[in-house]
C-alpha cells in the first residue's frame, strides 16, 4: 500500500507511541486529584504543556488542550465573538476557503447577529493583505485566516496578516492544523493571537489538539462541566494523547530542516509528472505551498472514480478535505480559487510524508496517468 493521504491523517510515530505507553498503566492518576498518583499525572500534563509552548515560542499558560483542530477553531471564534460582543464589536473577517470548522461556526455566529466578511482568494489561493487592511473596521473583533490550506496547500502571508491585525488592534486567529509540524511556527514573530493545531496531522494520536491564546484573551469554554484547563475546557485531560502529541510535535519540528529539502524534491517530481497529463491543472501556488501537498484537477473525469481506481492499485489518496467527503457539491476551496464546477469535480489531493519513497512517487505518477486516460476513454465511449 502507498499512503498518500497524510493531510487527512498521519501514522502515529514510534516516538509518540513510546511517550503514550506509561499513561496506560504506570501513571494512571487523574491530573485533578490531590493524591500522589494524581500529582504525578499533573506533572506529566504540565511538562507536555511546557514542551508544546516551547515549540510555538510562547508560555505554558497560553496553551489549552482540546480534542483537536475543530474544537480549537470553534473555541477561538466563540471566544473572540464573546469578547467582541461585550465591547460592542460584532464583525469577524475570514476567507472563503477556510476549513468547515471555521465556516460553519461563522454561519452560526451570523445567525446570532454577527457580521461576517469572507475575503476572496486569488487563483493561487492567497488572501490579499491589502484586501484585509481595507476590510478591517472599528467594529471588527477578529480576523481568522488559515496558515496553510488543507486542500491546495497554499501558505498564506501569515506574518504580514498578523502585523496588519496588530496595527489595528484586532486579534488574529490562524488555523494551523496543516502547517504545524511541517513549517516553523513562532507565534510571537508571526503576530498570532490565537492558533489551532491537531496532533494527528503531525504523527501524533487522534483526538487531541491545542488552542494557543495569547495573554489577555479570556477563552469561552465550549464544553461545560469541571474546571480543568484553568476553566477553559471541561473534562479530564486525555493525558496519554497529550503526551504523545508533545513528543510528536517536538520530533516533527526537529526534523523540518533535514526533511524539507527531500520532501520538496519528491513533491516537485510528483507535480512535474502529473503536469504531463493533458488537461491537468495544478491547484494552488507552485512556490508557496506545503512541502507535502499536491493538488490537481483533471478535465473530463470524476474525482471519485479516480480515487476508486487508485485504491484498487493500492494507493490511498483523496479528492480534498476528509471532513467534506461524501459531499455532493464540488469543493468550496476549488470554487473559491475559480475552478468551474465541472473541472472541480475531477480533483485529486495527494499528500506525502517523509516515509514516501522515490519509487512510490513513480508508481503514483504512473497510476494516476493510466487511470485518468482510462476514465476519459470510458467517458468518450459512453458519449
Amino acid at each position: 500500500m502507498i499512503y498518500a493521504d497524510n493531510a487527512a491523517t498521519t501514522a502515529l510515530s514510534p516516538a509518540a507511541f513510546r511517550a503514550m505507553q506509561p499513561f496506560f498503566s504506570e501513571i494512571c492518576g487523574n491530573p485533578s486529584s490531590l493524591h500522589a498518583a494524581g500529582q504525578a499525572a499533573k506533572r506529566a500534563l504540565e511538562d507536555a504543556r511546557a514542551r508544546i509552548a516551547h515549540c510555538l515560542n510562547t508560555v505554558p499558560a497560553c496553551i489549552t488542550f482540546t480534542s483537536g483542530g475543530t474544537e480549537s477553531d470553534v473555541q477561538a471564534l466563540r471566544s473572540a465573538a464573546a469578547i467582541g460582543a461585550k465591547n460592542g464589536k460584532r464583525r469577524i473577517i475570514s476567507a472563503a476557503f477556510e476549513h468547515h470548522a471555521v465556516l460553519r461556526t461563522l454561519d452560526a455566529l451570523a445567525q446570532e447577529g454577527f457580521q461576517i466578511t469572507l475575503l476572496p482568494v486569488s487563483a493561487e489561493g492567497f488572501v490579499s493583505p491589502d484586501d484585509l487592511a481595507a476590510a478591517i473596521t472599528a467594529d471588527t473583533c477578529l480576523v481568522s485566516i488559515m496558515f496553510a490550506n488543507n486542500e491546495i496547500g497554499t501558505i498564506q502571508p501569515v506574518q504580514e496578516i498578523g502585523a496588519i491585525c496588530r496595527q489595528h488592534g484586532v486579534p488574529f486567529h490562524t488555523d494551523a492544523v496543516q502547517a504545524a509540524g511541517h513549517l516553523p511556527i513562532d507565534v510571537q514573530a508571526l503576530n498570532i493571537s490565537m492558533l489551532s493545531l491537531s496532533a494527528h496531522k503531525f504523527h501524533g494520536p487522534k483526538g487531541t489538539g491545542v488552542l494557543f491564546a495569547e495573554r489577555g484573551i479570556r477563552l469561552k469554554s465550549v464544553i461545560t462541566g469541571g474546571a480543568q484547563e484553568r476553566g477553559n475546557r471541561a473534562g479530564t485531560e486525555n493525558l496519554p494523547a497529550i503526551a504523545g502529541m508533545a513528543a510528536a510535535l517536538e520530533e516533527s519540528i526537529s526534523r523540518i530542516p533535514q526533511q524539507t529539502g527531500l520532501l520538496l524534491q519528491r513533491r516537485n517530481r510528483l507535480i512535474e509528472g502529473l503536469s504531463r497529463i493533458p488537461q491537468s491543472f495544478l491547484n494552488g501556488s507552485l512556490s508557496d505551498r506545503l512541502p507535502t501537498n499536491v493538488s490537481f484537477c483533471f478535465a473530463g473525469i470524476e474525482g471519485e472514480s479516480l480515487l476508486l481506481m487508485l485504491d484498487r492499485r493500492g494507493i490511498c489518496a483523496s479528492s480534498g478535505s476528509a471532513c467534506a467527503s461524501g459531499a455532493a457539491e464540488p469543493s468550496h476551496v476549488l470554487r473559491a480559487i475559480g475552478r468551474p464546477n465541472e473541472l472541480a469535480r475531477g480533483s485529486l489531493r495527494l499528500s506525502i510524508s517523509a516515509d514516501t519513497t522515490d519509487a512510490e512517487i513513480g508508481e503514483i505518477i504512473a497510476a494516476v496517468t493510466e487511470s485518468v486516460a482510462f476514465l476519459r476513454g470510458m467517458a468518450a465511449s459512453v458519449s
